[in-house]
């Protein structure tokens, strides 16, 4: 009897470690035109980044922006411009944190930044696989990983499917805009419904390019 209790025990210490690590890992759903997608973030990895992460998801600055840079078997990038291609107005770049032991693998959400490393503000790219060449290497930074997509990486799939082309200042978009209708915390028992919008919205022709930052 008192075996079976110390493994009863050891499996409730373990199964409340897990509860516990679970809830310090932050998620989001991103509702997007094709479904929504749910994003797990690693704060003991990339804290900084993180937070930075979360303060434009909690300021709604994500809301209606769109995935101007698609590149099938490379990235899904967005988070930074409207559906006209106009820039939005961010906060200050943060500090680069690419060297965390966390790598560019498929499905993994990393910042997108210039050729400064510590550049990055609101854009982020979702890795569609394993790509080496974004991740640090010795004295070399590379493109901060700090989470992943845990549900609806199919949504992402349906975003590299959208034709593109159309734009000639912005051939890797998709021809119609494929946005990010809301980007919210969410616990670890939602489950996204995946029903898209009804409509598509064009997308508009803009000279704005100054600010794309690309992996």
């Amino acid at each position: 009897m008192k075996k079976i209790l110390t493994a009863l025990a050891l499996a409730s210490a373990a199964f409340a470690s897990t509860q516990a690590m679970a809830e310090d890992y932050p998620r989001v759903a991103m509702k997007t035109d094709l479904g929504t997608y749910v994003l797990e973030l690693y704060p003991d990895k990339a804290p900084i980044t993180v937070a930075n992460f979360l303060e434009y998801v909690d300021s709604k600055f994500y809301d209606g922006t769109i995935y101007h840079r698609v590149i099938p078997g490379f990235v899904v990038q967005g988070g930074g411009l409207n559906f006209d291609f106009t820039v939005k107005e961010t906060r200050d770049p943060i500090e680069n944190e690419s060297n965390n032991g966390l790598r560019n693998d498929y499905q993994t959400i990393s910042m997108a930044r210039t050729a400064d490393p510590h550049s990055a503000s609101s854009q982020f790219y979702i890795n569609l696989q394993n790509n080496n060449s974004l991740n640090a290497a010795g004295s070399k930074p590379g493109y901060t990983v700090f989470g992943k997509v845990v549900e609806g990486m199919d949504i992402v799939e349906k975003i590299v499917d959208e034709p593109r082309g159309m734009h000639r200042a912005f051939p890797e978009a998709p021809n119609y805009a494929v946005r990010t209708l809301s980007a919210t915390r969410v616990d670890a028992a939602f489950k996204p419904d995946n029903k898209p919008a009804a409509a598509k919205i064009p997308m508009q022709n803009s000279n704005v390019r100054d600010a794309l930052v690309k992996p």
